[in-house]
């Protein structure tokens, strides 16, 4: 198991900042604390009407101005065997599968005879909506998900069957914009390949045929200086990285997992005792010398 102590401050500079970052070339296990993904901004939209559905909640006459927008994200795709199980057994709150949607707030309109009525925008994704309008069978099934949606986030009973899709409407009343949150974008960046094994050597001493101390010294022209560095240590193996690994880092301390990102990685030929082993890294030289006692 790794040990803190491992590292010394024996360095050629002699700057108080590079002696405290070799102190920490060994990783020190992170608070447990993981920062929650911020979600994307809300933006402004205007989308397109698309269609106009009519039902009822409590005996009222309700209609639904479903519109569509590039601006909300699509659902995942669902095969027809899928979505027949789907409408069989809609998904609860907690259900694998969602919808991207936003609904919108109630407005006030007048039906085809003058009386009142509420009306509420729905707005989807434009390619979603393109398949809404092919398949039935998903319109269906999209429509109890929107009007179990707006039941729940207005204290609505609309009623789920019985409403009908107008022929020669698309929207009623006037279309609003709506804020809707955007995704995040990820941030792309084209990563290197990766680096050669820096050079090195072990050496037994005093000697080979009465082996007291291990010694490896690792030649790392590349790095500025120990506060770049990650050394762990165990009986049987030495692992160096650049950068420290974020999340795994009580892992790699106590076990030394194989990790894909090691600038190196060497087995041991005899067991070290990593309480006593010292590090320390010459930063004219850019060699890592690392002094493993063996155990008795």
């Amino acid at each position: 198991m790794s040990d803190p102590s491992l590292l010394s401050a024996e360095l050629e500079a002699d700057e108080e900042e590079e002696a405290a970052a070799l102190r920490r070339l060994l990783l020190q296990v992170p608070p447990d604390r993981e920062e929650s993904p911020r979600p994307g901004p809300a933006r402004a939209v205007t989308p397109q009407p698309g269609l106009c559905v009519k039902t009822r909640a409590g005996g009222h006459k309700v209609f639904l101005n479903i519109c569509h927008s590039p601006a909300v994200p699509p659902p995942p795709p669902v095969p027809a065997p899928g979505l027949q199980q789907l409408l069989r057994e809609p998904p609860g709150p907690d259900g694998a599968f969602r919808i991207p949607m936003s609904l919108g707030e109630p407005h006030a309109e007048l039906d085809r005879g003058g009386h009142g009525c509420t009306a509420y925008d729905v707005v989807v994704n434009s390619d979603f909506f393109r398949t809404l309008q092919a398949d039935p069978l998903y319109l269906e099934f999209f429509l109890t998900v929107a009007m179990e949606g707006l039941s729940e986030k207005y204290g609505l009973e609309l009623e789920l069957t019985g409403w009908r899709v107008l022929r020669n409407r698309k929207f009623l009343g006037s279309i609003s914009a709506q804020n809707i949150r955007t995704r995040p974008q990820p941030h792309i960046q084209e990563l290197p390949g990766p680096p050669d094994p820096p050079q090195f050597v072990v050496v037994a001493e005093p000697s080979a045929q009465d082996p007291q101390v291990l010694q490896a010294r690792v030649h790392l022209p590349q790095v500025e200086g120990a506060g770049s560095l990650w050394l762990g240590l165990s009986e049987e193996r030495l692992l160096l990285l650049r950068p420290p690994p974020p999340g795994g880092a009580a892992g790699a301390a106590a076990g030394l997992p194989a990790h894909q990102g090691a600038l190196l990685e060497l087995g041991l030929p005899l067991p070290a005792d990593p309480a006593r082993c010292r590090a320390r890294f010459h930063r004219r030289s850019k060699v890592l010398t690392v002094t493993m006692p063996l155990r008795a």
